[in-house]
């Protein structure tokens, strides 16, 4: 007998034809009502550090795997931190004409874990559903810690997350996970041309309800991370969305910068500034820039409101000797991004 995929729809509430995409983009600004539960206690996992060399780890120790959209798979010998996993991919409209806010939550069970093993660490960038929808299940059934703001919280406690298993952050945190240092550093959303962006809003209480659409999940703030494999890297810069806070990365000087690549010219010198800032990586890797709402798989089709190209061609004339790494989900990287295998 053929089983059924299992879907955890936590909604019910009937769709509605909305906005475009062009819409979206332009700014469609949408409040976020939402509440409690509890689940599962977080299981602890057994410290180990990575092997050094030359005061660090080797990045032959470190493996990445770009989980599409902003997300992140970072195997430190036998531990996993996971930035931003949004595996369930489901159509929304939004790469199409009739973008509807009211599309209900899922999480795809067959769609997750196979790309997400049993991590440690869940960092939440911030709360939109291509960051967050996935992180209940991964959080449920696994019982790692998730890093997240008050918003993110929030939502993942009435999402039937154990409020045990979450750590409420605001930036500028320096956490140490036995030997996996992460760097909390206070961010911005991404805007789109008239200086706006979907959902915005955060939580400080519990929500009115159970989340049940895309709607239902504000911003809430947004974070950036710096993940570094032992004392002294290699590090990655994790970014969620395509905004950031000078000031904030500024002395980051991380190894790797996974950066978002942004929809339009909103940000002023968005990444010469930013790479600037970050003291020119050795590799720069862009991101955010796929159809989220294509399955994981293939070559990735792209999001055609991105202009990769553009930002390929800024990254290396603005920082000629930082190599740029366009990611596949399909081949896993080390700590110099370097392919492992494919």
């Amino acid at each position: 007998m053929t089983q059924e995929p299992r879907v955890t729809d936590i909604s019910g509430v009937p769709p509605r034809r909305g906005f475009g995409r062009r819409a979206v983009l332009r700014g469609a600004a949408l409040g976020a009502t939402v509440p409690l539960v509890a689940a599962t206690a977080p299981a602890a996992t057994a410290a180990g550090k990575a092997p050094r060399r030359d005061g660090g780890p080797d990045a032959g120790a470190v493996a990445l795997r770009w989980l599409g959209t902003a997300g992140w798979r970072i195997d430190v010998g036998g531990r996993t931190v996971l930035f931003d996993p949004y595996l369930t991919r489901f159509p929304t409209g939004l790469f199409g004409d009739g973008f509807d806010p009211r599309t209900p939550l899922l999480s795809r069970p067959e769609a997750v874990d196979p790309h997400t093993g049993r991590p440690e660490v869940v960092l939440v960038s911030h709360s939109h559903w291509d960051h967050l929808a996935d992180v209940p299940h991964i959080a449920r059934t696994t019982g790692a810690r998730v890093v997240g703001t008050e918003t993110t919280y929030h939502l993942l406690v009435a999402l039937g997350v154990d409020a045990g298993q979450i750590s409420v952050v605001k930036g500028g945190e320096v956490l140490d996970f036995g030997g996996i240092v992460v760097e909390v550093v206070p961010s911005l959303h991404s805007r789109n041309k008239n200086c706006s962006y979907f959902a915005p809003g955060t939580l400080n209480a519990p929500p009115a309800a159970v989340p049940a659409t895309i709607a239902d999940l504000p911003e809430g703030d947004t974070l950036a991370f710096q993940v570094t494999a032992g004392a002294d890297g290699p590090s990655a810069f994790l970014m969620g969305a395509s905004d950031f806070s000078e000031r904030a990365v500024r002395g980051l000087r991380p190894d790797l910068a996974m950066i978002a690549v942004p929809a339009g010219t909103s940000t002023h010198r968005y990444l010469p500034r930013l790479l600037r800032a970050l003291d020119h990586p050795r590799v720069t890797v862009p991101v955010h820039w796929d159809n989220f709402e294509v399955p994981l798989g293939g070559t990735p089709v792209r999001d055609p409101a991105m202009d990769l190209d553009a930002f390929v061609a800024q990254a290396r004339q603005t920082s000629p000797a930082t190599r740029v790494v366009v990611p596949d989900p399909r081949t896993v990287y080390d700590g110099a991004m370097r392919p492992l295998h494919a």
